[in-house]
């Protein structure tokens, strides 16, 4: 896996969002700031 660089765009990536629908970063791009958050609460 690649590293993450400090100061270069994030790479596109999905996930799910909280209700289970599936969530494109790339969908926010110029739109929204975007939050993210790691529970590591969860198993």
């Amino acid at each position: 896996m690649t590293r993450i660089q400090l100061d270069k765009p994030a790479p596109d990536f999905i996930l799910d969002d909280f209700t289970g629908r599936l969530v494109r970063l790339s969908s926010f791009q110029g739109v929204k700031n975007v939050l993210l958050v790691f529970n590591r609460g969860f198993a």
